[in-house]
């Protein structure tokens, strides 16, 4: 499932929190950061789904024990997106008997175009929705998987509550991320340094904003403290992908074309210098794409 996959080691914390009681809610709204709009809109898509990664087969074998349901399960995926992490699911052996429904939940126009023209599998479904607004009824889901998404989250209480109404009791919230690993090699870190100046204040995962969820009222209510695991490993990479990759992040997509150029041309400097690289092919031009999956399990009471 992942091209390249070289090494793989886990760590595991856990972080304790009080408890408060909440009723729970409806809530509904339909605000999407500006900037996740715009860069992830019609005309981005496709290059988003060839080129960003997909998940290591050891995270979703891990993700299938989060479940104590018994199959088939009920699965709401919140961010959908393109559908990279919903193919990988849907195609994991471990999950291929395991899945009754599964629930796709995405607010971009084009994404959900291409997770349309991507995913075939009839126990799949998308529609629009948000992380405070899913539609799915009380009480239907087993798991709420969130991949490379719930940064972009609005309200994390107004979400805690959504997540809250619509899992079973004892379901689980699952949120998933990749991202390059700058402490894995030189190059990874001067690639990181030099994307991120473009950032502009957007709640990048890298910058830990959306760990205020589990604080609030909310999620004190409904959910155990929270559990979470860390994989590095290494993907295939070349200058194509790591350029094209880096032109998929959000806020340089809507970039101005004389922007993009230039840090599509500063990338290539950094990966002609090459620090710590460590080669795969060197006649083929690949080597090895430092990166961690991070992976929070949150629990309902």
């Amino acid at each position: 499932m992942i091209t390249g996959l070289v090494s793989l080691r886990a760590q595991r914390y856990v972080f304790s929190s009080s408890t408060s009681s909440l009723r729970l809610t409806r809530t509904m709204t339909t605000k999407v950061h500006t900037v996740a709009q715009a860069g992830f809109g019609t005309g981005t898509n496709e290059l988003y789904d060839r080129i960003r990664p997909s998940y290591p087969t050891q995270c979703l074998s891990y993700i299938r024990q989060v479940s104590k349901s018994t199959a088939p399960l009920n699965i709401v995926e919140i961010g959908a997106g393109t559908g990279i992490f919903t193919r990988a699911l849907l195609a994991h052996p471990e999950w291929a008997t395991s899945i009754g429904t599964l629930r796709a939940i995405e607010p971009s126009d084009g994404m959900r175009d291409v997770w349309t023209k991507t995913v075939d599998d009839n126990r799949s479904s998308i529609v629009e929705g948000t992380f405070d607004n899913t539609g799915v009824e009380d009480g239907w889901a087993d798991l709420i998987i969130i991949a490379q998404a719930f940064h972009w989250c609005p309200d994390y209480g107004k979400a805690s509550t959504e997540f809250g109404r619509i899992l079973k009791k004892d379901g689980a919230v699952v949120f998933i991320w990749n991202l390059e690993d700058r402490d894995g090699a030189g190059w990874v870190a001067q690639l990181r340094d030099r994307i991120e100046t473009h950032e502009k204040g957007t709640p990048q995962f890298r910058l830990g904003l959306w760990r205020k969820t589990f604080s609030t009222p909310e999620y004190i209510s409904l959910f155990h403290p929270q559990e979470e695991e860390e994989w590095a490993y290494h993907l295939l990479a070349s200058e194509k992908i790591v350029t094209d990759r880096a032109q998929s992040k959000s806020y340089i997509a809507i970039l101005p074309p004389d922007e993009k150029a230039k840090v599509v041309e500063d990338v290539k400097a950094i990966l002609k210098q090459g620090d710590g690289r460590v080669w795969i092919n060197k006649d083929e031009g690949t080597y090895q794409y430092p990166y961690k999956t991070y992976i929070v399990v949150s629990r309902k009471k």
